[in-house]
């Protein structure tokens, strides 16, 4: 047989062992590395010592999540049998009836919401926002305290916002088109009445209460203790300290309140229906609130309280810089660092800092806080080692402003 020949049979052999085989590992091996789309389209990365805020991206998914939602982007499957079954694992969890995952925290109050209103009559679901005349209640009680925002989420459904302080303005406000009583828990510490007297007062005139406890892990047994309590609703953040997908949330609470919930949001056409959480989503928050239940969380805090320490011994003993550790009474419940100084000693203003800090290599942001002298950070944000580099930026700019 001539080599030309040869060749020419080789060439329509299939593609299976013999040098074929080896041409096709070879290129295997060769494979393009991974795209650093960040570098690509110029994006600035950085450590993140400021905590889990929505406009820093929040936190990093484990790769528990990150195997959860790859794997779920390989098969079909019907949305609704996700959210069933999720549903019933997270209910299990977090010892409420039922749940489903929701487009985050605020898509969790919308929905809701909606359910409250609607029930299951479908005719209501395609009513909404618009409520006059259709029979549904239109008002929720707030504490003033408690509307700072995000209550407004509610409003997507239609309903009117009622501001109370005392426990004789709620009795008063209460009536025939009271839907909901509403509880911000971040701000529980401000108001006059407390989660027990709250649901006391709404059990009296049989109405429904929600609670938004958003960013209100750790600890973890708050997953829980607000549907033990008697709350009939219960609304979380996915993205924050359980380190889940950012766009998820969870709504839980009673049976026939989810189910209400559902009939709002997507496969269906209800005002949710912009609110879509993908089957990816869904599986990456399952995975997420598993790993985080499980998580030993006192071995953690007492990392987080080692890394405030370095931080806090490396800069303690500049001239005129003060630091003080923190910890936050409910939302975002990890130890943090305040940095404040004397501007007469450290010439450097919060903003000043902070810009520096931003600019620097690598970048970092934290806090900018109370005063013009003043930042705070966090630490249960930050990568393995992270500490170390910030201690030392932070110290370096300090003692460069005091020279």
């Amino acid at each position: 047989m001539r080599r030309r020949d040869l060749l020419k049979g080789l060439s329509v052999l299939p593609v299976s062992g013999g040098v074929t085989g080896q041409v096709f590992a070879a290129n295997t091996a060769m494979a393009a590395p991974k795209r650093d789309l960040f570098k690509e389209l110029g994006l600035r990365t950085f450590i993140n010592a400021a905590g889990v805020y929505t406009s820093m991206t929040a936190s990093l998914m484990p790769q528990e999540v990150l195997d959860a939602i790859n794997t779920g982007a390989e098969e079909y499957v019907m949305l609704d049998d996700v959210q069933d079954k999720v549903g019933e694992k997270i209910a299990a969890i977090c010892h409420s009836e039922a749940a489903m995952v929701t487009a985050g925290c605020w898509s969790a109050l919308v929905l809701g919401m909606a359910g409250v209103l609607t029930g299951m009559d479908n005719k209501k679901v395609m009513q909404l926002p618009f409520l006059e005349g259709t029979g549904m209640k239109s008002e929720v009680i707030v504490q003033k305290t408690h509307a700072n925002g995000y209550h407004l989420a509610l409003t997507n459904a239609g309903v009117k916002i009622i501001v109370v302080e005392t426990r004789e303005e709620v009795e008063k406000a209460i009536n025939e088109k009271t839907a909901l009583m509403w509880f911000l828990n971040r701000e529980a510490p401000e108001g006059k009445i407390q989660h027990q007297e709250w649901l006391y007062i709404a059990k009296k005139h049989n109405l429904p209460t929600m609670i938004d406890i958003a960013a209100d892990v750790p600890p973890v047994e708050n997953l829980w203790k607000y549907n033990d309590m008697g709350f009939d609703l219960v609304c979380i953040s996915g993205g924050k300290a359980m380190r889940g997908p950012q766009s998820a949330g969870i709504l839980m609470g009673k049976k026939d309140l989810i189910a209400a919930a559902r009939l709002s949001a997507p496969p269906r056409s209800g005002i949710g229906r912009g609110q879509k959480v993908n089957k990816e989503e869904i599986l990456g928050m399952y995975v997420a609130l598993e790993k985080y239940v499980k998580h030993d969380h006192a071995r953690e805090w007492k990392m987080w309280e080692q890394k405030i320490a370095l931080i806090d011994n490396a800069i303690k003993g500049i001239a005129g810089v003060k630091t003080e550790i923190v910890l936050p009474p409910v939302a975002n419940h990890t130890p943090s660092l305040s940095i404040s100084w004397d501007d007469k000693k450290v010439k450097l203003t919060r903003d000043a800092l902070g810009e520096k800090l931003r600019k620097g290599n690598p970048s970092i942001e934290v806090i900018a806080w109370e005063t013009e002298n003043n930042i705070r950070l966090t630490v249960f944000m930050l990568k393995p080692g992270q500490e170390k580099i910030v201690a030392q930026r932070i110290k370096e700019e300090l003692t460069q402003a005091s020279a």
